[in-house]
Formats: structure tokens, sequence, C-alpha cells
């Protein structure tokens, strides 16, 4: 996700086991890739993608914590590869604290998938050669594209100087790796293609609106190649910030970020971590009617989610991602609902 999100709040947000969440020992463990691998010429480069007429359908993965929660991301990606999503993304933890599992992860789904995979990329607490290196082994990698956030500092770093290091904004980080790219050392001539975030509800850190659509504007005139906004449950929050993003002049891709309430705990946890997410009323109906049953929470909420990704197709949005929490039943079951199961992206 696009917010201040550690990975042990994913899991706290859904309801799930702590068997993840392992002490932060300094262990280290090896985890066996699966047996599998699949060769596509499928297009790789987000420009590619979102040049088809479809829209794009991706998800979101985060870096497990245990070799158990790894098999059971591996059990996850099989299960939603056969709906061929456009892309991936690999989330990035506060402060890089998962940059070599992240790496990993990204590493793993394009060498035993046919899915690009896109990792997050946050400069927050980075340094220039670091951000250099980093772009380096994806290049070397073969991977084409980056989201490119400014991210949050540590935990442990609650007073962390903006401006102290070498990157205090996302659009900073945009402009280094447009840097990069017209240096050669990327395979493909183009370099990476860019992403970068959106807020429909609007920036939690931003309470002036003009403002935040001006420092949107900053990061895609230095070279963002889309938008991937933060979660949202109001379509007209969507769309609104879509024409909003128009007017001042914003014409890169949008693609909406969809994640569907799976429990009542997970709801409660994700307005708190989402720094303010707004249910609409509709929604909160929906959810009532559920009289607290786990399964009917979780019908309603993946009912309410696939009527948000009908209505956004029938929009003509560019593009829906799915913040998965590294589950696959709530996305599939929106596939099958509105029939994107036998829809094949690009």
């Amino acid at each position: 996700m696009l917010f201040s999100l550690q990975f042990e709040d994913y899991l706290a947000a859904i309801g799930g086991s702590n068997e993840v969440e392992t002490p932060e020992t300094g262990e280290s463990f090896a985890v066996q890739a699966p047996e599998y691998r699949i060769f596509s010429r499928r297009p790789m480069h987000i420009l590619d993608i979102l040049a088809s007429p479809k829209p794009s359908l991706s998800f979101e993965f985060f870096p497990p914590k245990s070799p158990e929660a790894w098999e059971e991301l591996y059990e996850t990606i099989r299960n939603l590869e056969s709906l061929q999503p456009s892309f991936v993304s690999v989330t990035y933890g506060a402060g890089g604290s998962t940059r070599e599992m992240t790496h990993d992860l990204v590493l793993r789904i394009k060498q035993t998938t046919s899915i690009p995979p896109v990792p997050h990329l946050t400069c927050v607490g980075h340094t220039r050669d670091q951000i250099q290196s980093i772009l380096e082994r994806y290049a070397a990698a073969g991977v084409s594209n980056i989201l490119a956030l400014r991210g949050d500092p540590p935990r442990d770093q609650p007073d962390y100087d903006w401006s102290s290091g070498d990157f205090r904004h996302a659009a900073d980080l945009v402009r280094f790796i447009r840097e990069f790219n017209a240096s050669g050392v990327h395979p493909d001539p183009r370099g990476f293609g860019i992403g970068v975030a959106g807020f429909p509800e609007g920036h939690p850190a931003t309470s002036n609106r003009m403002q935040e659509l001006d420092f949107l504007k900053a990061k895609v005139d230095e070279g963002a190649d889309y938008i991937c906004t933060q979660l949202f449950f109001d379509n007209h929050d969507f769309l609104d910030f879509r024409d909003r993003c128009r007017l001042a002049g914003i014409t890169v891709p949008i693609i909406a970020g969809l994640m569907p309430v799976t429990s009542l705990k997970g709801m409660n946890r994700m307005a708190e971590l989402a720094a303010g997410a707004r249910y609409p009323a509709k929604l909160i109906r929906s959810l009532n009617r559920a009289q607290g049953d786990p399964e009917a929470v979780e019908r309603a909420g993946i009912h309410y989610a696939a009527e948000q990704c009908a209505a956004l197709l029938d929009h003509g949005v560019d593009g829906i991602h799915f913040y998965t929490l590294n589950k696959s039943r709530a996305t599939r079951e929106i596939f099958r609902s509105i029939g994107l199961d036998a829809v094949k992206p690009s």
C-alpha cells in the first residue's frame, strides 16, 4: 500500500495469524522457489502495458517474514497468475527495512512467473549511491519498472530530519531515476518505467488540496509515466480526483487502487493505518446487515468491491490495482463476479 504501513500491520489489519511476524533477531532463512516457470512474450514495460486499449489489472504483494509465509505467498501467486495480471507490485518497508526481501521477491516473481514485477522504491533514509546501486541491480536483472515513493522513516526515528537526506520528495527520486535511464545502463533503451502515488481522498500530510495537486504534477513533470492511487471506497472520490488531475494538466494514466473489506477488525484497523480512509454509508449499511457474522461480512465486502470495480470499468478507468494483503480469495471472487476471469489483460 502507499501509506505508512509495516508488514505486521498488514496481517493485523485482516485478523491474520502472527506466524509471519518473526522477532527481529537478525536470523536469515532460505526459501526454495517453486518448481514452475512460464515463458511469455507479453509486454513488460509499463508504457507498453498501458498502451493497450484494455484497462490494466494488477496486484500488490509484500515480502513475507517466515519460510511458511513465503510458501503461502507462492500459493497466492499461483492462484492469481491464472488471471494474467498486467503486473504485480512489491512493497518496500519503511526506511528501506525490507530492501533485500523486496529485491528477492521481485526477482523470484520475474524468474518463475510470466508476470512483470514492479518493485516499490522509497528514497527516505537512502543516499544517492544507495539508490544508484539498487537501480543497477534491478536493471541487471531486467526489471522494467519502478514505483517511486517518498516513503516513511523507520518507526524508531519519529523525529526524522527530512532535510538531512539526499532526497526530500518523491519528485527528487523520479528525477534521479530519469537521470539513471539517460545513462543507458538499463537494457531497455527507455530505461525504467516510473510510477508514482496519488491520493483520491487527499494526502494525509497535505491539507491544501490545490498544493497537493501541484506536488503530484511535479512528480509527473519530472518524468513519471503513470499514477497508482491509494485505496478508496467511494468511486466519486476517484473520479473527481481524476478530473482534477486532468484540469491541472496531468495527463498520464491513473490506476485506481482497491481493497475489499473482509473483516470488521480489518476495516477498523485500515481506517487507522490509511490515515482517515472514508467508508461510505452504503458500505457501512451493507456490513451492518451481516450482523457481525464473519462469512457474511466477507461476502458483503467482496460484493461491494466488485460493484466498485465494475463501475470504474464502466467509467473508462485506465487500470485497477488490487491490494491483496498476500491473499488470493477475495480478488479471485471479484474477478469471477464481474467476468474478469474470462478477460485476459495485456
